[in-house]
């Protein structure tokens, strides 16, 4: 959702919308947390192959979904406070 079309939405959706990307933060954080650990675990027993490094991008791949997802809330988070919601 680009940062315009935040204006739209009233002001129940806007906290919606916010409570649903601290949901998805922390469902990031810990499938982050999860495809890390698997890649120390795998590369300890098995060395490093192919599903080593293949989770590793999985990860990565998590890790900009991550950051994209912060910057949208740190936009909802500027639209509330516009708005004087809480």
């Amino acid at each position: 959702m680009k940062p315009e079309n935040l204006t739209a939405l009233s002001n129940e959706e806007l906290l919606k919308k916010l409570k649903n990307l601290k949901t998805d933060k922390l469902i990031n954080a810990t499938i982050i947390g999860v495809t890390i650990g698997i890649v120390v675990y795998s590369a300890v027993k098995n060395g490093f192959g192919f599903f080593t490094f293949f989770t590793l991008v999985a990860a990565i791949l998590i890790a900009r979904s991550f950051a994209s997802n912060t910057i949208l809330e740190k936009e909802v988070q500027k639209e509330i406070a516009s708005r004087n919601l809480q």
